[in-house]
């Protein structure tokens, strides 16, 4: 499990430095900062060098302090570069979650990602005894075709100083659910084809190609490794996998939709730039039909 870096703050796997209470109050300092470019649409290039997160610990502060001004978390996206590498993971922010259909509003980067989602139907609540695969998949209740929309409060979170991007929510901007898929323990995700188009143009078309391999290894690490950090995963919690299509961004007015072979559909539609109004970014206005 993860080790205890006081002040109620965690860090998971190689991290196990622990913060000082300076370096924590930077952490918030830098996370005010992201918010209000992320509240105002006014991105920052970079943090001032004495706010960025030097660490995954660091990162993690500056996440959850960003999350704690969206007010409940709705869920977790957990992911991982490779099938090999350690998942990283950040909350998602209950009122920026939507059903598909959904028009979104207050979004500047307007980032793009296709994925696989999970809803839970049990609690799993932090404890002791490692979780295993067949506990946490049993407590899954449906899964799902899913966008995240992801955003910035950096100008381009791409390029910018990696770490505080992490701390950035790890560019959650929002997540859109598609309807759950009968069957979905039958399906085999590495033959699962994806579209993402946008405008009615295809951007990518992809197969099999979740970065973190066997996407299921994710939920038992966060139901595992990740406790430390949640308190526990509860019933009515999203996981989300990773991307399968990469970074893909759209426009103002578009209109964005979502094709997995099995899995189904999802879609959601951005606000005109001229609608667009200061306050929570991601929160959704409408639904279309």
């Amino acid at each position: 499990m993860a080790e205890d870096l006081g002040q109620g703050r965690t860090a998971f796997g190689q991290t196990k430095e622990r913060i000082s209470g300076p370096r924590e109050a930077a952490m918030m300092n830098g996370a005010n900062l992201l918010m209000d470019a992320r509240r105002t649409q006014k991105p920052i290039g970079e943090l001032p060098a004495e706010l960025r997160p030097a660490s995954l610990a660091e990162a993690y502060v500056m996440q959850d302090t960003i999350a704690s001004a969206y007010g409940e978390i709705g869920g977790w996206k957990v992911g991982a570069p490779t099938a090999e590498a350690e998942p990283m993971f950040a909350p998602m922010p209950k009122t920026l979650i939507a059903p598909s259909g959904v028009v979104m509003r207050a979004m500047r980067y307007r980032g793009l990602e296709a994925e696989v989602a999970f809803l839970l139907g049990e609690d799993l609540p932090a404890r002791a005894q490692a979780y295993t695969r067949d506990e946490v998949l049993r407590a899954v209740r449906s899964c799902h075709p899913a966008i995240e929309v992801l955003e910035s409060g950096l100008v381009d979170p791409v390029t910018a100083d990696r770490m505080s991007m992490i701390g950035d929510l790890q560019m959650h901007g929002g997540f859109v659910y598609g309807a759950a898929v009968p069957d979905w323990r039958s399906i085999d995700f590495t033959k699962e084809t994806v579209t993402l188009a946008v405008d009615g143009s295809v951007r990518v078309e992809k197969t099999g190609s979740n970065t973190s391999g066997d996407l299921l290894r994710l939920l038992p690490y966060l139901a595992n490794e990740g406790a430390s950090r949640t308190a526990g995963l509860r019933a009515g919690q999203w996981i989300t996998t990773g991307s399968w299509t990469g970074n893909i961004q759209a426009m103002a007015r578009s209109s964005v939709d979502v094709v997995f072979s099995t899995l189904g559909r999802v879609g959601v539609r951005f606000e005109p730039e001229q609608e667009l109004e200061k306050g929570v970014p991601g929160q959704s206005v409408r639904s279309y039909p």
